[in-house]
């Protein structure tokens, strides 16, 4: 089969279609004949460490969606023929494992474009959001790099949970594509100078929740767009900045919370357990059209270097799609 590798070093990346070995399902696993995967910028970005080791040669693709040749010994929710979507390492190939753990039936009615587009970023917004977030309606989210796959993902999930959305970002033309999604607030700015537009829209309140997808460069104007007791989820740093000034007193006084958002040093078993709450308050949105993942563009499987490069030039809104060979 075909698989897509890749060198990451620390300045560099470096990709390679390589002729592999059928992967053979473990007793928990299950083997998808790959439809579909997503892109996730995390996976590209030097520095980001979910690469590996640099210099090392790695299988890469971090969810999917396809269905169900063979499945291990000990699986019992799925069976062959079935369309199956979620996490999964080595995402871009023609065939790859998943552990049924993390494995989610397709709704009907979504392609596999769009099934391909769900785990990764809505997993990441149900963490920033619910299980760490403690989001309620009617709060005011604030998110950094809207335009970004986690950055509408956490727009959508935020709208149906009934919050009101204020969305950052360098482009007018993104953010009027976002209009539609229901995107409440757009503040236009590449500047960390937001602060005091979103103090405006909130009625001098500010967010209740923060969601920082760029980085340092924005991390202090956040904390003054805080409401109180308010929330703050770091879940990237585009802009290579990882250190960034703390106001102690605002914190302090404001009784504000920051918490991290990351797979790196999770298990298994902790990276899994999301899954099943997932499935049963946020699937039902997305299989009943409510939340509809955002496709920016499709590309065919032997295109993965412009795929990457799209990506890596910012010049998407949602999630960039990598679809593979027809079935033989």
């Amino acid at each position: 089969m075909q698989s897509y590798w890749m060198q990451m070093t620390d300045t560099a990346t470096a990709l390679e279609l390589r002729e592999t070995a059928m992967p053979q399902p473990g007793a928990q696993q299950l083997l998808l004949r790959m439809r579909a995967a997503a892109l996730n910028r995390g996976e590209f970005v030097v520095g980001h460490g979910l690469h590996g080791q640099a210099g090392s040669w790695k299988a890469i693709g971090g969810e999917g969606a396809g269905e169900v040749v063979a499945v291990g010994a000990e699986v019992r929710r799925f069976k062959p023929g079935d369309r199956v979507m979620g996490r999964c390492a080595g995402a871009f190939s023609e065939f790859a494992l998943i552990d049924e753990a993390e494995a989610m039936g397709v709704p009907a009615g979504l392609s596999w474009d769009e099934a391909a587009s769900v785990a990764m970023t809505f997993l990441v917004a149900f963490d920033m959001l619910v299980l760490q977030g403690r989001l309620e309606a009617g709060d005011w989210v604030l998110v950094n790099g809207v335009s970004s796959g986690v950055g509408v993902a956490s727009l959508q999930l935020a709208k149906v949970l009934g919050a009101k959305v204020i969305g950052t970002s360098g482009s007018a033309d993104k953010l009027a594509l976002l209009r539609p999604l229901g995107l409440d607030v757009a503040i236009c700015s590449r500047s960390p100078d937001f602060a005091a537009a979103v103090l405006e829209a909130t009625e001098q309140q500010g967010a209740d929740l923060v969601v920082n997808t760029v980085g340092g460069t924005v991390f202090a104007e956040n904390i003054r767009a805080m409401a109180f007791e308010g929330r703050l989820a770091t879940v990237g740093y585009v802009d290579g900045v990882v250190q960034a000034e703390l106001d102690l007193a605002a914190l302090h006084a404001r009784r504000l919370t920051l918490f991290g958002v990351s797979n790196k040093q999770r298990t298994k078993a902790q990276r899994a357990a999301a899954v099943p709450r997932f499935v049963a308050e946020v699937l039902p949105h997305i299989a009943a059209g409510r939340i509809r993942p955002q496709i920016d563009q499709v590309f065919d499987f032997a295109r993965l270097a412009d795929a990457k490069a799209r990506m890596e030039a910012g010049g998407h809104v949602g999630k960039i799609v990598l679809r593979m060979p027809a079935a033989a």
